[in-house]
């Protein structure tokens, strides 16, 4: 069932009681609202289980990933959870809770990812949008991924929030330099372009002599002509899932072991030195 207003979206799902729902634990809150806006049309849900702190599990047996948000990694197969992991699927929890068990989606223009799980944004009755909530209190990190980055902006300023007041995971230094990478998965790094090359795979820029970001070509028209003025030896942060090149014999003589592909601009930010 789609609903054409905020208004009756939030009279399906009903008033929930609100006292004693939320799970704040002395982090920054901030109002979801004011970062991104409730969109005109919704599809109104019903949640089984929250799964962890970016994934839902609907009543109708779908999976839901949440767009624009990567949360710590529960615990899984005797590796502990990673920090904040289960306070990031606590508040989820709460928060559709306070929603009454029931939430309005819109998904994303990929409608599924590579697991087959639906990928889309996440309001509550309220008409706060979730992966910003958990955003703005420290409690995931922010990703963009074309063509799903609708609301790249909006979030980014809601992880601003909780990073200016070091909430959540912002608590700890969460950045790390390119050459102290030592394996694969979702990073944040820092380090200085030290060269810039293109290709038919894309850019490829070179990062403190130890990673390599790629812009792959296909995604180069999201990126404006003026993105790489300048960017030559430049201070950057770049975030996303960095790949081991050597696995499987992958890696060719003269390349990089670590490769970090750069799915939207706002994955690659300059930085003051």
């Amino acid at each position: 069932m789609r609903m054409a207003n905020p208004s009756g979206f939030a009279l399906l799902l009903k008033k929930a009681p609100l006292v004693g729902a939320f799970f704040v634990a002395a982090i920054w809150h901030f109002p979801a609202q004011a970062f991104c806006p409730l969109p005109g049309n919704l599809q109104a849900v019903a949640v089984r289980q929250v799964v962890d702190g970016d994934t839902l599990r609907l009543t109708d047996g779908r999976s839901v990933r949440m767009i624009g948000i990567n949360a710590p990694e529960m615990g899984r197969k005797g590796r502990a959870s990673e920090p904040y992991a289960e306070a990031a699927k606590r508040r989820l929890q709460a928060l559709v809770k306070a929603s009454d068990g029931r939430v309005g989606l819109v998904p994303g223009v990929e409608s599924k990812d590579k697991y087959g799980r639906t990928l889309a944004h996440v309001y509550d009755r309220s008409g706060n949008n979730l992966e910003a909530q958990l955003l703005s209190e420290g409690l995931g990190y922010r990703v963009a991924i074309a063509p799903n980055v609708r609301l790249a902006t909006c979030q980014q300023i809601a992880e601003q929030a909780a990073r200016k007041v070091r909430a959540g995971l912002w608590r700890t230094p969460a950045v790390r330099r390119a050459s102290d990478i030592r394996q694969s998965g979702f990073a944040l790094i820092t380090g200085h372009i030290r060269s810039i090359e293109r290709n038919r795979g894309g850019v490829w820029l070179e990062l403190d002599g130890t990673v390599v970001l790629q812009i792959p070509a296909r995604l180069q028209r999201n990126f404006p002509s003026s993105f790489f003025d300048n960017l030559k030896g430049r201070h950057v942060e770049a975030r996303g899932w960095v790949l081991d090149r050597s696995r499987k014999g992958g890696l060719k003589p003269g390349q990089r072991r670590w490769l970090l592909p750069i799915t939207d601009p706002s994955m690659l930010e300059r930085v003051s030195s």
